[in-house]
């Protein structure tokens, strides 16, 4: 990992796997500091929906990284891999150890491998590519990309507008595909100070996460998540785009919109949250250093 993580321990694992709680837990046998590597539990305000730590838990063992932004504000992952920099130097300091937890994949890519050096954003071609994602379909930006970029092509969705329009900029612009500018990512894997991986991520039977995941909804929507959305909306300022299309507040935004039913919306975050899971797997699998464990081994592994 990057020099300033290179002490600190991680703990992923998809949607609703239960790290948060395991996290918890081991930082209190470790002494440590929990610095958060999740995209949302950035936002003050956005508590309930993102299964934020409560008040109670954060006296027990202190959290880094939440609630540092309003959720009119923007996050790259560059800023967030500058601040827990900083967090880790900071515990460190403390002689405490760092203990980041959380699943968003392109923070823990970037705290592994640090950010490839690619050309920086045109504006004008993206909003090219995005009216012909629109005009064409989004297949048929997928497939062009495909032809130039398979690699890329093959672990992005065609719904992924974004990334294939990104990946389709990169190439455009350096004539080199996104994937050779991230050879980077596929060195060997690296050893944490006592010889094993210090990347681990929590890996549950498919049936039992899916079964957690839908309990959660549940839970969350009968915690008071649409009074929390009602209040995001309500806001002086408009959401970011990625507040406003975040994991159960897009379902629960569109519900107030009368666009769906209460019912209805719990299915969609409970079918929307399954494919988030799915797709988190997919990268932790594919990520170089990262060990699949069970609740059990993590503790075997970071505790004895």
């Amino acid at each position: 990992m990057l020099p300033p993580f290179r002490n600190a321990l991680v703990l992923t694992g998809p949607t609703g796997s239960g790290k948060s709680a395991l996290g918890l837990e081991l930082a209190e046998r470790l002494g440590a500091e929990i610095v958060a590597m999740d995209s949302m539990t950035l936002y003050r305000g956005m508590d309930i929906g993102t299964a934020k730590p409560t008040p109670e838990e954060r006296r027990r063992v202190p959290h880094h990284l939440i609630d540092v932004l309003d959720p009119w504000e923007s996050a790259s992952v560059a800023w967030w891999l500058e601040r827990a920099a900083e967090c880790c130097r900071a515990i460190e300091r403390r002689k405490k150890r760092s203990l980041i937890v959380g699943g968003t994949a392109l923070y823990l890519k970037a705290l592994r491998f640090g950010l490839f050096d690619g050309p920086p954003g045109d504006e004008a071609l993206r909003h090219r590519l995005a009216e012909e994602a629109q005009q064409q379909g989004v297949v048929a930006l997928h497939c062009r990309l495909a032809a130039v970029d398979p690699v890329t092509a093959q672990r992005l969705h065609p719904n992924d507008v974004r990334r294939v329009i990104r990946a389709l900029e990169v190439w455009e612009l350096t004539g080199r595909p996104l994937s050779a500018w991230q050879q980077q990512w596929n060195q060997p894997d690296d050893l944490g100070p006592e010889g094993t991986a210090n990347v681990l991520w929590l890996d549950l039977p498919r049936d039992e996460l899916y079964a957690r995941i839908d309990a959660r909804v549940e839970a969350i929507v009968a915690s008071g998540l649409v009074e929390e959305v009602r209040a995001l909306i309500q806001l002086p300022q408009p959401l970011t785009r990625e507040a406003a299309q975040a994991l159960g507040y897009k379902e629960m935004i569109e519900h107030l919109q009368g666009r769906a039913t209460l019912a209805e919306t719990v299915r969609r975050i409970q079918t929307r949250s399954r494919q988030f899971a799915k797709r988190q797997l997919t990268w932790f699998r594919h990520l170089p250093g990262c060990r699949p464990v069970s609740r059990e081994l993590t503790f075997a592994l970071w505790t004895n």
